[in-house]
């Protein structure tokens, strides 16, 4: 695994969101935007964790389920639901979540790493941060949306 080394003086700037009743975060500085939900377009052919497209501001972008991408059973979508738009090598993608539960900054002597015992399923995380909510999974974008993600879709130039 290619955990990203952050030191502990490092401060993390992170947006939290809730899928199912889990918790998750990145870092801001990969976040455009946070919409709320619209509808999309389907597209034929698709992988499946890609629910469509959307126009944003004369761009189309691809929506992916996050929950979908990690494993998880499809986001059922209501009015709390909302579309984290990402900037991800070089592309935007829509990120459908349950909802945004909070912005913060973190000192990076909070991130724990994953335990071993967890093998392939933190594959995409950077580690686990303790809040006082409880435990929430630091998501690594550019991993998860590796050689396997944005590729494989036809959508990077």
């Amino acid at each position: 695994m290619n955990a990203v080394q952050i030191s502990s003086d490092e401060v993390l700037e992170i947006i939290a969101f809730r899928l199912h009743s889990q918790e998750f975060c990145v870092r801001t500085t990969s976040i455009r935007e946070i919409r709320g939900w619209a509808p999309v377009t389907p597209l034929p052919h698709a992988p499946y964790e890609v629910i469509g497209v959307m126009n944003l501001r004369g761009t189309v972008i691809p929506i992916v389920d996050l929950a979908v991408k990690l494993g998880m059973p499809n986001t059922e979508v209501n009015e709390r639901s909302a579309i984290v738009v990402a900037d991800i090598k070089g592309m935007t993608v829509g990120l459908l979540v349950d909802r945004v539960s909070d912005i913060m900054t973190i000192p990076g002597n909070r991130l724990q790493p994953v335990p071993t015992a967890a093998g392939s399923s933190s594959a995409f995380s950077d580690g686990i941060i303790a809040h006082d909510s409880g435990m929430i999974c630091f998501l690594n974008l550019e991993r998860m949306f590796g050689t396997d993600g944005l590729d494989d879709w036809g959508m990077v130039a």
